[in-house]
């Protein structure tokens, strides 16, 4: 036994020997790594630390840039599919009603009796309308001719029924136009009634339904405004469906949007009628934002309010909704740019945004900075007293002075 004990604690001391000798050993390496690497062993570990999350960095932005590209792309389907979705849910079988201006008249002695002696008549017509009537355009036709539809429909209805009547003087001309009147009128407030009703909307007063119905009388490029407001509507309110919006600003905000178009008093651009004509009948806040938003006029305040802009976009936009003379749409764009390049200080005028703003670039060496903004004013009101355009035209001018030069 003690010889076996012996042997044991011999083996025990040449293994701590080994272990020390190899501690030894492990400890020279390290040094001569360090000095080959000249860094501690703490380095080292910081040196590879540092790398391994470069690398996992550069893996993460790979993944998130990945994950980005692939949400993108199944936003972009998603929003296609709103839309599309949102457009098929705007479609109406609503037949656009176009006024006519035209009145057929039976025989040559009726053009005789509509003008009366010495053009009694006829200017008792006139004024009891509000309307220019041209009987020189045909021998068989009356021409009827007023910047308010509302007024060109009355006088289309009262002259047929005068005609058909055959007593044709001013006391019965006068009769015939107040019964007339007052029937469009009934006209007016069930066709803006039949409005609300058709996108779910109620309880509006009643001069605003009748302010409504106006639109059945109205076109704007040939689309008309009913037809218009209601796809827009549907539109509007599927997308609010979609994007968990506020539905009824939505629904109301496209069904007042063009308000404006059908004031009373025409006296602003079609978007500042329509705030006011809202603000008078205390709309909400939000109401008021979309017509004030929804030709961009100002910045959105709510995606309420773009979801307006975007279905009143769509709405009008659509293949077949609008029309406008394309000879009249080139001669207004050109217009514009004359108005601008007749001033001796403009360089270049450019129409753009189908007209509804003018871009002037000023020669820099012919005017000054003052006359930036005076020129704008003259610019503005030149366009307001010579050319007829839908809403409003927003003129920019633009002076500035540019330097270069080139190295050898």
């Amino acid at each position: 036994m003690e010889t076996k004990e012996q042997s044991l604690r011999e083996e025990r001391e040449r293994l701590d020997k080994l272990r020390q000798e190899l501690e030894k050993a492990k400890q020279a390496v390290a040094e001569k790594l360090q000095k080959a690497a000249k860094m501690t062993a703490d380095e080292a570990k910081k040196l590879l630390m540092d790398n391994l999350e470069k690398k996992m960095s550069e893996e993460m932005s790979q993944y998130i840039r990945q994950r980005e590209e692939e949400a993108k792309q199944e936003a972009d389907e998603k929003a296609a599919e709103i839309i599309i979705e949102a457009m098929k849910y705007g479609a109406t079988d609503h037949v656009a009603e176009y006024t006519v201006s035209i009145v057929d008249l039976p025989s040559e002695e009726t053009k005789g009796k509509i003008i009366g002696r010495s053009g009694r008549n006829i200017h008792a017509f006139e004024r009891a309308t509000g309307v220019d009537v041209d009987l020189d355009a045909s021998p068989t036709e009356v021409k009827l001719s007023s910047f308010d539809p509302i007024r060109r429909e009355i006088a289309r209805v009262s002259l047929e029924r005068l005609i058909k009547d055959g007593r044709i003087q001013p006391a019965r001309i006068e009769e015939i136009v107040a019964k007339v009147t007052t029937e469009i009128n009934k006209i007016i407030f069930e066709a803006g009634k039949n409005l609300c009703h058709t996108v779910g909307v109620y309880n509006l007063p009643s001069e605003l339904i009748a302010l409504l119905g106006r639109f059945k009388y109205r076109f704007s490029y040939g689309q008309n405004m009913i037809t218009h407001t209601i796809e827009e509507t549907k539109i509007g309110t599927k997308l609010a469906h979609e994007l968990n919006l506020d539905v009824n600003t939505v629904k109301l905000g496209c069904l007042l949007h063009d308000i404006g178009k059908v004031a009373e008093d025409p006296d602003d651009n079609h978007v500042a009628l329509g705030v006011r004509i809202a603000k008078k009948f205390n709309m909400p806040q939000p109401v008021i934002d979309c017509i004030a938003q929804h030709h961009e006029d100002e910045s959105f305040s709510g995606p309420e309010q773009m979801a307006v802009y975007v279905a009143d976009a769509i709405s009008g936009a659509r293949p077949g909704a609008r029309y406008e003379n394309h000879e009249e749409y080139i001669k207004r764009l050109e217009d514009l740019e004359k108005i601008a390049t007749d001033y001796p200080e403009v360089k270049q005028a450019y129409a753009v945004q189908a007209g509804r703003e003018l871009r002037v670039l000023l020669e820099p060496e012919a005017s000054k900075d003052d006359d930036v903004s005076v020129l704008a004013i003259k610019i503005r009101d030149e366009i307001q007293e010579k050319v007829m355009v839908p809403g409003s035209v927003r003129v920019t001018v633009i002076r500035e002075n540019r330097a270069e030069e080139k190295t050898k």
